[in-house]
């Protein structure tokens, strides 16, 4: 099973990128996939996820607005773009597919415990995301 990250650059602030991240090995249909973040020095956190069907998004308020999350079941991706840059952006992005990330999406924000982190099988590699001022 892989889970792959591209797109992770530099970019100015009030750009633009796009994340797309392909899964192998496994279906993505039955799975709920979310975008997570992790800055120097602090926990991983949620941030976005999107349920098996796409019909329900939920994002953190401090991506509201600027992030759309999306998934092609058939291609087995998931993608995430990302408007209005801003520095504080500046973070490793990981991709995450299991069914225990739709118990998560109540609580986008906030650092995941030991326990959470555990419970999600499939993690992309991370890519990293520096917004320039």
């Amino acid at each position: 099973v892989q889970v792959v990250e591209f797109g992770g650059v530099v970019a100015q602030a009030g750009g633009s990128l796009r994340l797309s991240c392909p899964v192998s090995g496994l279906t993505l249909d039955d799975l709920t996939p979310g975008w997570f973040c992790q800055a120097a020095g602090t926990g991983r956190a949620g941030f976005s996820c999107i349920s098996r069907t796409s019909t329900s998004t939920s994002y953190a308020r401090s991506v509201r607005g600027r992030f759309t999350i999306s998934r092609d079941n058939a291609n087995r991706t998931m993608y995430l773009q990302m408007n209005g840059l801003k520095p504080e952006d500046t973070a490793m992005y990981y991709c995450a597919a299991d069914t225990s990330i739709a118990d998560i999406c109540g609580s986008l924000g906030s650092s995941l415990t030991a326990v959470e982190v555990r419970s999600i099988n499939y993690w992309g590699q991370g890519t990293q995301v520096t917004v320039s001022s």
